[in-house]
């Protein structure tokens, strides 16, 4: 029988299907409305300042025309709203981008659809994945939980996929660890998160869709404490533990965090939601996990962002280069609040401060609040959740990396999407605003050889081939040094604004940019994906830099998306220009300045594929030369493991 001792003291609930809830108010939710209501006018300003596409105004401390890119003409897919399965169902957009008007499919055959398959990134055999769920380290092993459909390479019949692995990289999948079988999660087994009790053992609360389509929270916990792999589960038989409370609406009230403990010696979760257009968090104590005591305000409050949903909460250093588990308050500590939202389908933190007497939570920086400012990523990838692992004492960050090719190229191929690279996630001490990330060390444990280019000059409008071998998984660090008296002489502008987005992307030359790699090119260059910086100098000869992913160009087919990614990156004195990008087959996962700007981006090329897939430099400046410094690795494959039972 399995073991609830650490559910003491048993809810006095008898089981029934009546959603009355287990959790009492401090006060009347209209306690909360009013809250929200103070809250409103203080973050409608902030609002206002600095909405959406996440690139925020700094000023680095540093005090059109067409070029050889542009020599050959591609189509560019216009990308219509996607239809939605999901938002019917009260969960984020699910499905995948899906093309309108003249655009036939692009006739995929199976050597092509082959070579998209990730070697190093996790995914599952086959089927359908997104967010990553309830990730932990538990007796020698790192657990990753995964919203996974058994049943088709599309979006629906939500389970809980589970994998384990010793490193972060290799991996033995198990068997599902939970089924939409009971009428608090018959429609969806959906989004939740692991917590790690003072007697070692673990509580996993997670969303249900019930029978009727209210999401509801819900306890499980492992059928048997001593098993290192946590094969099975068991739901708690009283559940759900939560349900919406008044004033939030049966579809808005989803994804529990990970608990922390507050200094009174109560565990406290936050859970995503909204009140008209507000996105919120919610904030509930418990001692047992099955009762819970909502707190008068909230965590915090964003006007203007929508519904959050994965919502995540946890602490950072200012001083030291380790991870802080999650309890952890105090001197030189601050917190980090991120929501993804789900009107844009983003991920958006901010630092701030945390009080830990009321739940509140208070940004550093107004104008870059959550949902308003900075970004995980610029690229495709959601969804995404951090854990304190114990055993390296750092913290991990999981992200969900969505397809962005026809559904119908999916179902083709027989799966969809991907987890992202672990990383590793700190503090800037730096910039005191912006989170580092960097993928877990031990991916280094997959290069094979390496190739250097030292001090390889680019001149203003050049492209330069890097002889390496196969080009389809790599790991290239690159370093660009700028001739300063060229940036010097450059001529400011009035009008010095950039954006990636809405650019021309690497084809559009300026005075000082774009420049970088081009990733997943074919010889001729007819595929590319250029991965640059491009800087700008006001007339006050302030500079700033900017980095981007240019998929417009990245493949001939029409019925994927070419989008340009990028924002802002902050480079301070004295700092040269750095990129490190992992090449995985479809995925490029691409870190600016150390991990201060992060893009990841989904390429389906025709073209670039097994051999014929090249790297090269290239500068398209106008009035800038650049000394280039690489080391490039081929990477080898992970071992990604059936369950020999299965």
């Amino acid at each position: 029988m399995a073991d609830i001792s650490p559910l003491l003291p048993v809810s006095s609930s008898d089981g029934s299907s009546d959603l009355t809830g287990q959790a009492t108010c401090r006060r009347p939710i209209k306690v909360v409305v009013s809250i929200f209501f103070g809250l409103l006018t203080v973050g409608l300003f902030a609002a206002l300042l600095i909405r959406n596409n996440g690139s925020v105004d700094y000023v680095d401390v540093h005090e059109n025309e067409r070029g050889s890119l542009a020599s050959m003409a591609f189509e560019k897919a216009e990308n219509l709203k996607p239809v939605s399965r999901g938002l019917a169902a009260g969960v984020s957009e699910k499905s995948n981008w899906v093309f309108g008007g003249d655009l036939p499919d692009h006739p995929w055959n199976n050597s092509m659809l082959s070579w998209q398959r990730t070697a190093f990134h996790f995914q599952p055999e086959k089927n359908w994945m997104n967010d990553p769920n309830g990730p932990l380290f538990y007796k020698g092993w790192y657990h990753l939980f995964y919203q996974y459909n058994p049943n088709a390479a599309v979006w629906g019949h939500i389970v809980w996929g589970h994998a384990v692995s010793k490193d972060l990289i290799h991996w033995l999948h198990l068997p599902l660890a939970m089924a939409a079988d009971q009428w608090y999660d018959k429609n969806g087994v959906w989004t939740g998160s692991a917590t790690i009790l003072h007697d070692g053992k673990i509580v996993m609360l997670y969303t249900g869709s019930t029978t009727e389509g209210v999401q509801v929270q819900n306890l499980a916990y492992p059928a048997d404490q001593y098993d290192p792999l946590l094969v099975h589960w068991v739901k708690y038989p009283r559940n759900p533990v939560l349900v919406p409370p008044p004033g939030i609406g049966p579809n808005d009230f989803r994804d529990p965090t990970t608990a922390w403990l507050t200094s009174e010696g109560k565990w406290r979760i936050t859970i995503g939601s909204k009140i008209n257009k507000t996105g919120i968090a919610l904030v509930y104590d418990t001692k047992d996990f099955i009762n819970y005591e909502m707190l008068d305000g909230l965590l915090h409050a964003v006007p203007g962002t929508g519904m959050w949903e994965c919502v995540d909460f946890f602490p950072v250093s200012e001083t030291e280069n380790n991870g802080l588990e999650t309890s952890i308050n105090g001197p030189g500590v601050k917190h980090v609040v991120k929501a993804s939202l789900d009107d844009d389908r983003h991920d958006y933190y901010a630092i701030g401060t945390y009080n830990d007497r009321n739940g509140t939570w208070i940004p550093d920086r107004p104008n870059i609040d959550v949902g308003i400012g900075l970004r995980y990523d610029y690229g495709i990838y959601y969804a995404a959740k951090t854990f304190y692992d114990q055993n390296k004492k750092r913290r991990v960050l999981w992200g969900w990396i969505g397809e962005s090719d026809s559904e119908a190229a999916d179902v083709k191929k027989g799966w969809a999407s991907v987890q992202s690279i672990p990383r590793m996630i700190l503090f800037d001490k730096k910039t005191g605003t912006h989170l580092l990330q960097w993928p877990v060390e031990e991916i280094d444990s997959l290069r094979l050889k390496g190739k250097e280019f030292n001090q390889v000059r680019i001149q203003a409008g050049s492209v330069v081939p890097l002889d390496i071998d196969s080009a389809t998984q790599l790991d290239i660090i690159a370093e660009f040094k700028i001739d300063s008296d060229a940036l010097e002489k450059a001529t400011g502008s009035s009008d010095a604004s950039f954006d990636c987005a809405t650019s021309g992307g690497a084809a559009e030359r300026g005075a000082l940019g774009p420049f970088g790699l081009l990733v997943l090119a074919d010889e001729r260059l007819r595929e590319q994906t250029p991965v640059y910086f491009y800087m700008t100098k006001g007339s006050n000869g302030n500079l700033k830099t900017f980095f981007c992913n240019d998929q417009s160009r990245s493949s001939k087919a029409s019925d994927v998306d070419k989008h340009i990614y990028g924002s802002l990156v902050p480079v301070l004195r004295g700092e040269n220009l750095s990129i490190r990008i992992l090449v995985d087959h479809s995925i490029i996962e691409s870190f600016g300045q150390g991990g201060r700007t992060v893009i990841t981006s989904r390429v389906y090329p025709t073209k670039a594929i097994y051999g014929a897939a090249k790297v090269f430099l290239f500068n398209n400046a106008t009035e800038l030369n650049v000394t280039a410094s690489l080391k490039i690795w081929q990477m080898n494959s992970a071992f990604i493991q059936p369950y020999p039972n299965l």
